[in-house]
């Protein structure tokens, strides 16, 4: 008779982008304010703090085969993944979107109001992936930087 073991406590550590161009995207998250880690690793992978999960980059070829995945044909379109960039205001959605556009993101959708009484708008990184710049009721950005949500 086999021992269940028991359940490891989940956590979600690190989101990794797969990426064309290591400098082009090291330069647009430094641009966009993220604080750099473990510089150490240079060029082969990118660590940021997000004041949650970490961020990471990592060149897209070598982040498919390390999960024996194919990197090619490489998606064109939507990979069903976002990102969001929660603020804090109406107003701070807006500058964030103008911040992100002014150091090379490509504007998705303008910031909005949502149907959920919510404010937000689309932007996409070098590589596509995209990031909601969002205020939305119930959840509030604390001065730790972490998403706190109503219970």
């Amino acid at each position: 008779m086999s021992k269940e073991l028991p359940a490891p406590v989940p956590r979600l550590t690190v989101i990794t982008l797969g990426v064309s161009d290591i400098r082009t995207s090291i330069a647009f998250y430094d641009a966009l304010g993220f604080s750099r880690r473990l510089k150490a690793t240079g060029e082969a992978v990118a660590f940021y703090d997000t004041g949650g999960p970490l961020l990471a980059l990592f060149h897209w070829d070598q982040l498919a085969a390390d999960a024996r995945l194919p990197h090619k044909p490489r998606p064109t379109t939507f990979r069903g993944v976002t990102l969001a960039w929660n603020c804090a205001s109406r107003e701070e959605v807006d500058a964030v979107l103008m911040f992100a556009l002014s150091k090379g993101a490509i504007l998705l959708k303008s910031a909005h109001e949502t149907d959920y009484g919510g404010y937000s708008g689309y932007f996409a990184d070098p590589d596509g992936h995209p990031w909601e710049v969002v205020v939305a009721p119930g959840i509030e950005v604390g001065d730790d930087r972490r998403v706190h949500l109503a219970d």
